[in-house]
């Protein structure tokens, strides 16, 4: 994973935590498990960096509904 990624990643987990009410860990873990993070995030890097952060903090957690994590 390069820095940019690395750095989206976080941005990603940082929102989550503050919408979702959780721990930075406990977003880490969900995304993990759930495959989110090494299945959809950061193989789509490219596509979801050009979201709003709006529109992006919906898309995952949508796609974290949908997957059962939330």
């Amino acid at each position: 994973m390069d820095k940019k990624t690395l750095e989206f990643v976080t941005y990603c987990i940082v929102k989550l935590s503050a919408i979702l009410n959780l721990s930075q860990h406990e977003v880490y873990v969900k995304l993990k498990n759930s495959g989110i993070l090494y299945g959809y995030i950061v193989p789509s890097y490219d596509v979801l960096h050009t979201f709003s952060s709006h529109y992006l903090m919906e898309d995952l957690t949508d796609y974290m509904k949908e997957k059962g994590v939330l």
